[in-house]
C-alpha cells in the first residue's frame, strides 16, 4: 500500500494515519503533530479508486457499504500493518489509528474484525461498519469517537450505536460531539489531543 513512514520516538505509540474520500497519505499529517508530534507515524493511501478519489474500500452508494471489498481491505490493510511493522521496527501492539470519514470506517472495521488490531483509535465522523456480527473482546483498547450533531453523511444516532457496539465488546469509548456537520473541526481534532495525551501520556 503507498504510504509515508516517519520515525519518532519508541516511547509513544504508532500513529496510523487512514484519509477521508479523495484524499491521501499526505493529508493527515498535521494531525499528527497536534495529537502526537513524537510519535512515529505510518500514514496510508487507501487501494480503492471511486471516480479517481482514493478510499480504503468500495461503496454501492453513498452511507451504503459494499461489504465483501470491506472484509477484503480491512484484512489488507491489517496485513499491511504487520508487514510495515516488520519493515520498520514499530511495536504492531501499541498502534493507534487516528481516520477521517471513510478512513475512521476502515479503522473501525479493523476493530470490528481483529482482537489485536489497534490499540487504541481517534475516529473521526464514522459510521458503523458492519452489523449483525460479533466483535472480538476489546478490553484494554481505548477509542475517541468524534461526532457532528448535523451530520448529514453519519447521523447521530450511527455515532451512538458505533459507541454502543465498541461498549458492548468491552472497549473504553469517549464521544465528542460537536454542532457540525461532516468537516473535520480543529476544536474536535484538539479535543482528541487531550484525549490522547490523557490515555497514553499521562
Amino acid at each position: 500500500m503507498k504510504h509515508i513512514f516517519k520515525e519518532g520516538n519508541s516511547s509513544s505509540p504508532t500513529l496510523l494515519l487512514l484519509h477521508g474520500t479523495g484524499g491521501t497519505e499526505k493529508d493527515l499529517l498535521p494531525l499528527a503533530e497536534i495529537v502526537d508530534k513524537d510519535a512515529s507515524v505510518l500514514s496510508v493511501r487507501g487501494n480503492v479508486l471511486e471516480n479517481g478519489m482514493p478510499r480504503f474500500f468500495r461503496r454501492l452508494a453513498e452511507g451504503v457499504f459494499d461489504e465483501q471489498d470491506l472484509i477484503f481491505r480491512t484484512q489488507e490493510l491489517y496485513e499491511f500493518l504487520g508487514e510495515a511493522s516488520e519493515k520498520y521496527g514499530f511495536d504492531r501492539k501499541r498502534a493507534v489509528a487516528i481516520g477521517y470519514s471513510n478512513g475512521a470506517n476502515i479503522a473501525a472495521s479493523l476493530l470490528f474484525h481483529y482482537k489485536d488490531a489497534l490499540s487504541g483509535a481517534i475516529l473521526h465522523h464514522p459510521m458503523v461498519p458492519r452489523r449483525g456480527i460479533k466483535l472480538p473482546d476489546l478490553s484494554g483498547t481505548s477509542i475517541f469517537i468524534a461526532a457532528g450533531e448535523n451530520d448529514p453523511m453519519c447521523p447521530p444516532a450511527e455515532s451512538s450505536e458505533l459507541q454502543d457496539l465498541l461498549e458492548g465488546a468491552s472497549a473504553n469509548v469517549s464521544i465528542h460531539w460537536e454542532s457540525n456537520g461532516h468537516q473535520l473541526t480543529m476544536t474536535e481534532v484538539q479535543a482528541a489531543a487531550s484525549w490522547y495525551k490523557n490515555i497514553y501520556r499521562s
